[in-house]
């Protein structure tokens, strides 16, 4: 099946959407400052296999960046989105794989939408309270956080950040791969986006009060060497969702950029219904 880009409108917002591959539907959420493309290695591994449905979340890749004061940024508006996506895309129930904020995404929809989400994965996900790293702090500074976000953080900042915040010290990452997101994140719009979704997304209560409510067949990814949530993070998700299992990969925050064999491999496990031992 040759990859198909599309504009669907989810909840007012246009979003750019690609598909690859045939069978059972699998959504991919990518988190902040990527997108689609992050998931490229993955999508690779799986499509002989599965239906795969890769969208751009509102403010990020080539999907729409509406004002904050049309659209709030926050988990609660993504996972509305992406709900009424799946039902633009007639998806009915597909096995749903987020990533860091997309973790919080799909973490809520299945708590929100059980009907939707035949099996959840969340790698490395936004769950609970973190200490704010450099570009969180600066985001809330109420007026010369936004100006510096928006005007000065300038493409070699942005590489530093993300190799800081995303990948472990041994990853081997092309600069140009951190680039091609750097492009799409230099447009205004896009930056007025991350900077809502950062002021949006601090306080995390409501997604911890989320995790007894998924019934979805669970699995949580961790990287070892993730300097944005730690590992025990992972550990404590994987315990307070009722029968999800764990896996612990060697990897930084973003195992689908450093690693995406091995998260593949894992996924892949998953999504044949190979589950490992709960933790």
């Amino acid at each position: 099946m040759t990859t198909l880009h599309r504009d669907v409108t989810a909840s007012g917002v246009r979003l750019r959407v690609t598909e690859d591959g045939e069978g059972e539907p699998v959504v991919l959420l990518h988190g902040l400052f990527v997108d689609h493309r992050t998931w490229d290695g993955v999508i690779e591994a799986l499509a002989g296999e599965f239906r795969l449905v890769a969208p751009d979340l509102p403010g990020s890749g080539e999907s729409e960046k509406p004002p904050p004061s049309r659209f709030p940024y926050g988990v609660d508006a993504f996972t509305e989105t992406i709900a009424d996506l799946f039902a633009g895309l007639a998806l009915g129930r597909a096995a749903l794989v987020g990533h860091g904020l997309g973790g919080a995404v799909a973490l809520t929809l299945a708590a929100r939408h059980p009907e939707l989400v035949s099996r959840l994965a969340l790698v490395d996900a936004l769950c609970y309270p973190a200490a704010p790293d450099f570009t969180r702090r600066v985001a809330e500074f109420p007026v010369l956080g936004g100006f510096a976000f928006k005007q000065l953080w300038g493409r070699g900042l942005f590489r530093l950040t993300l190799r800081e915040a995303l990948l472990s010290r041994a990853a081997e990452v092309p600069s140009q791969r951190i680039d091609r997101y750097y492009d799409v994140f230099s447009e205004p719009a896009a930056r007025g986006a991350a900077l809502a979704t950062l002021r949006a997304t601090g306080d995390t209560r409501a997604l911890v009060a989320q995790t007894s409510r998924v019934k979805a067949p669970t699995l949580v990814v961790w990287g070892r060497a993730d300097r944005v949530y730690p590992a025990g993070f992972g550990q404590r998700l994987a315990r307070e969702i009722r029968g999800a299992g764990f896996e612990l990969l060697s990897t930084g925050h973003a195992p689908q950029e450093e690693r995406p064999g091995d998260l593949a491999r894992v996924l892949l496990r998953f999504l044949r219904d190979e589950r490992p031992s709960t933790f």
